[in-house]
């Protein structure tokens, strides 16, 4: 298949601005409606940060704006004065009634749950974008069965043959061929201790998945596992409702594995750094998906919908899952981390997060063909 050339700028800019912007608010939303149904008054709502290009004042008095640079947002509620979320002079000095209806007059339940909105609301957006296809199109069921096996390969070289029907792979229990592909992909170059039904007995094999590159329309390259088979069958079904939401919870579940997988392979040095991307890799995907239609589009914002949640979960300082760390702690201790603990944590995690940015930033820059990538 021949490349075909990449989306101009303009159509790049316009289509990360079109995954992103809606993501962001997305997030926030989540954060605010929260807090609003805790009856938390919210000061400011932002999409980007900076200086503000546009905006308005609700009639509750929440400032809702759209500032300089599109990289992420915050809502700010009233009370939240600091990075730490600690009370403060100016705080302690609010009248009664006005502080109540502040962020750090709630319950410590109550404002993990507002942090916790925000990673949610991201994960049940990607899980009704994949529910939405799987009810549109319905659902392919692959039953693990072995169909096809490639002279030569790796299936063949492990004994594996035709009709055995894959229990599990690497001790993980499968039922179906998309998540024998899944579990194969993952591992290139790996071992893949099998254990398969034949003929009414289980059977363990040892294979090695192959290394494969793989080449997109665009010449994205990716290297994956590759053992050789086809299914025996498989077949299109028509789902409801419920049906394509338990289908989307376990597509989104499946994703979330595959980034745990990948960035624990990274760490070990079993994949490479520069598959890590930032924000210039992610414009460039998007402007491909864009370009390649809706559904690839719409697919793309889910996954990185899924990103978005699963990294503000981690129990970084500044993210989301920095401050339902401490609220834990909190919640075990009884009683806040002390203010300069909280202080030294945050400034540790916002370095942490600088140079990640910086590293992957630097990483998609590199990977640009105008650099040689």
């Amino acid at each position: 298949m021949t490349p075909l050339e990449s989306p101009g700028i303009l159509t790049t800019i316009l289509a990360f601005l079109l995954v992103l912007g809606p993501l962001v608010f997305i997030h926030e939303l989540g954060h605010y409606l929260v807090g609003r149904w805790f009856g938390v008054k919210a000061d400011v709502f932002s999409i980007g940060f900076g200086k503000e290009l546009a905006g308005w004042t609700d009639k509750r008095g929440t400032r809702w704006k759209l500032s300089a640079l599109p990289l992420g947002g915050y809502v700010q509620f009233a009370g939240d004065m600091n990075p730490a979320s600690q009370p403060s002079a100016d705080w302690l000095a609010l009248p009664a009634e006005e502080r109540n209806r502040t962020f750090q007059a709630k319950a410590l339940w109550q404002r993990a749950l507002i942090v916790l909105a925000g990673p949610v609301t991201n994960l049940l957006f990607a899980v009704l974008i994949l529910a939405g296809f799987t009810l549109a199109y319905g659902k392919v069921v692959v039953p693990p069965v072995i169909g096809k096996i490639q002279s030569g390969s790796a299936a063949d070289r492990a004994g594996i043959e035709l009709g055995d029907r894959i229990v599990s792979i690497r001790g993980k229990a499968v039922d179906s061929f998309l998540e024998v592909r899944l579990e194969v992909g993952q591992n290139p170059g790996e071992p893949l201790d099998m254990v398969v039904l034949r003929e009414g007995r289980q059977v363990e094999l040892a294979a090695r998945a192959e290394v494969k590159v793989e080449s997109d329309r665009f010449g994205n390259t990716q290297k994956i596992g590759f053992l050789g088979i086809g299914p025996k069958s498989f077949e299109v079904v028509r789902v409801g409702p419920i049906d394509a939401a338990v289908d989307g919870v376990k597509q989104t579940g499946n994703i979330i594995s595959m980034m745990v997988h990948g960035i624990g392979q990274i760490i070990t040095g079993k994949r490479e750094v520069k598959e890590l991307g930032g924000p210039i890799k992610i414009a460039k995907y998007s402007g491909e998906q864009f370009v390649s239609g809706w559904q690839s589009f719409v697919g793309f914002a889910a996954l990185i919908s899924i990103n978005l949640g699963f990294i503000n979960l981690l129990p970084i300082p500044v993210l989301d899952g920095g401050h339902l760390a401490f609220y834990a702690a909190e919640a075990v201790r009884r009683k806040p981390v002390g203010p300069r603990g909280q202080e030294w944590a945050f400034r540790t995690g916002l370095a942490l997060v600088m140079a990640l940015m910086l590293f992957v930033t630097i990483n998609d820059v590199a990977s640009l063909k105008v650099f040689g990538g």
